[in-house]
């Protein structure tokens, strides 16, 4: 699923995470079904559900920290948090920063939020969240970006008429559409990016095996496959 494009690299902390006592757990909180803020203040959604099993399997007490998704890779490289759990997609150049986790989820679509279905998808002007993979995908398409700092702002875009469309995960996209008798999906979608795993740091080799195997576990059960179900996020494993 979501997000790429990284104009400046940190050096990963050379201190190894098996020290720490409690790790910290990195998410957005404002991107459902993947991570949300919910009515008591706490971070949910499936992101949560399957950290918080991602721990206990790996053995591991954790904690959730909140953080602005433009700032998000920088932050767990300077060291305020562990792990990068927030509807990250894998890529190339991420992948230059930090290391990445086995995948927990499919490749997501991509799909288009619209108000109108004539909408001119190729030299339309369309939205997407700042730094992810759907804004680098419009930039090399042709089409005029416009970028937000968060997804509620790109969805007030094209309500207001500032954007014609918004390119994001359809997992994301398509309450909104129910929801919202003014806009709606097409048809078309996009598959970009290589599925949404865990990001930290490149030294921290021994918490990305922890999590990697609980991963696995998950997928060897069919855990994980439950937990996408419910959350209605793509195909299974």
């Amino acid at each position: 699923m979501k997000k790429i494009l990284l104009t400046t690299a940190a050096l990963a902390l050379t201190a190894g995470i098996a020290a720490a006592e409690t790790i910290r757990m990195g998410t957005e909180g404002a991107y459902p079904p993947y991570n949300f803020i919910n009515d008591s203040g706490e971070v949910d959604g499936f992101e949560r559900e399957l950290g918080d099993e991602l721990c206990k399997r790996a053995e591991l007490t954790c904690e959730w920290v909140t953080n602005e998704w433009d700032s998000i890779i920088p932050n767990l490289v300077s060291g305020n948090y562990d792990t990068i759990i927030a509807g990250m997609s894998i890529t190339d150049e991420r992948d230059e920063v930090i290391d990445f986790t086995q995948n927990y989820t499919q490749p997501d679509p991509s799909a288009y939020l619209v108000a109108s279905e004539d909408v001119d998808l190729e030299n339309g002007i369309i939205a997407a969240q700042t730094g992810t993979i759907q804004a680098a995908f419009i930039a090399d398409s042709g089409a005029t970006l416009v970028e937000f700092a968060t997804p509620e702002e790109t969805i007030a875009a094209v309500r207001n008429g500032e954007a014609d469309a918004v390119l994001a995960d359809k997992a994301y996209l398509a309450p909104v559409a129910a929801e919202d008798d003014g806009l709606m999906l097409l048809e078309q979608e996009e598959m970009i990016g290589g599925g949404i795993g865990m990001g930290v740091r490149e030294s921290d080799t021994e918490l990305k095996e922890k999590f990697d195997a609980a991963i696995q576990s998950m997928k060897d059960d069919g855990s994980l496959n439950a937990l996408l179900e419910k959350w209605e996020i793509g195909p299974g494993f």
